[in-house]
């Protein structure tokens, strides 16, 4: 069992040859994809809901005075579409698939390899990261072309906040999955976290255009600081200080999540 990684084994997932931390992972995520390309469910999650939800958001906003947001509803709308492509693509899907895997027993069989725990986490979500990319960078494209919004004002801010997402939900949807039995349950555990994310952490809504008290305390919530990257690295006006605070707090709400996975995560099926 102890050289089955590298005799590629039925059930590991992982082919011969795949003996360095990058190939395991690439490995990893060669056959998540499969997986991912037979799950109709998954693939809607990921292609088609963060669409969807951005539509309901831009149609039950229309009626919103945004004056006090500084922001116009397309320019709001855009830019909050990134936190959606990360909560779902990413959070809500990953929380499914490693629920799915933990209750396989495919997570055991692989910590029986040469793979280290970080390399399965991070080669099981790698499908759904790279799909995340790739919707982010079509947002910026779709917005420049076809609703003419300018290019983006400090990229570097708009690529930390997508990266810090992808970091930090990571590991989060990982010790999620404490909290569900079944990769079923695993998406009714995921709608906390996933719905005050979409109204509190300025996807709907920017925190501008809320009332102080609520907005101090949107201000805590995990994915607030993603966003407000984004959203700063789009349409600018960030200060230095500000950027630096959101990145701050972005961090330290991942290393909390990735201290939640070595604490509490299973990797074999709840009982």
């Amino acid at each position: 069992m102890g050289n089955a990684r590298a005799t590629g084994a039925p059930g590991t997932g992982v082919p011969a040859g795949a003996t360095t931390v990058t190939g395991r992972a690439l490995a990893l995520g060669r056959a998540e994809l499969t997986l991912l390309g037979r799950n109709r469910m998954a693939l809607y999650t990921v292609l088609l809901m963060p669409v969807l939800m951005v539509y309901a958001m831009s149609t039950a906003a229309k009626g919103l005075d945004m004056s006090d947001t500084g922001m116009s509803l397309k320019e709001a709308t855009m830019t909050g579409a990134f936190g959606y492509v990360l909560l779902f693509v990413v959070y809500y899907n990953l929380m499914s698939v490693f629920t799915a895997r933990r209750e396989e027993l495919v997570l055991k069989r692989l910590r029986t390899g040469e793979a280290g725990d970080a390399e399965i986490l991070a080669g099981t979500a790698l499908p759904s990261l790279a799909i995340a990319v790739a919707q982010c960078v079509l947002l910026v494209a779709a917005g420049a072309a076809w609703l003419h919004m300018r290019l983006p004002a400090r990229p570097e801010l708009l690529v930390a906040g997508v990266l810090l997402g992808l970091v930090m939900l990571t590991p989060m949807a990982a010790a999620s999955t404490v909290l569900a039995k079944s990769p079923e349950s695993a998406q009714l555990a995921a709608m906390p976290l996933t719905m005050v994310s979409m109204l509190g952490s300025g996807m709907f809504l920017p925190l501008e255009g809320l009332p102080d008290g609520v907005a101090r305390f949107c201000e805590l919530l995990p994915l607030t600081p993603v966003v407000q990257l984004m959203r700063d690295g789009w349409l600018g006006g960030a200060t230095l200080a500000g950027a630096l605070g959101h990145l701050g707090a972005a961090l330290v709400w991942t290393a909390l999540a990735v201290f939640a996975v070595r604490r509490w995560f299973r990797w074999e099926p709840r009982r």
